[in-house]
């Protein structure tokens, strides 16, 4: 707890740059909820523009809106 997945278009993401995230995000997280950095877990998980009305928008953004705390303009 807590667990956090970013669902993105596929990036060339360095692992300096992957790591940069993964720790500004933790720290963020660890902020947030009060708990130790150990026991959260960060998932970037890539998914191809051509999939990602059907994969992320209508089942995460448009079903769960109810969840989002920061929704798309798009």
């Amino acid at each position: 707890m807590p667990h956090v997945n970013i669902k993105h278009f596929p990036a060339p993401l360095t692992e300096e740059q992957a790591s940069e995230l993964v720790a500004a995000i933790t720290e963020a997280v660890t902020r947030a909820f009060g708990c130790d950095e150990g026991v959260v877990s960060i998932a970037l998980e890539p998914v191809p523009q051509q999939a990602w009305q059907e994969q992320v928008y209508a089942p995460e953004i448009l079903r769960r809106g109810e969840l989002l705390r920061k929704t798309p303009t798009y």
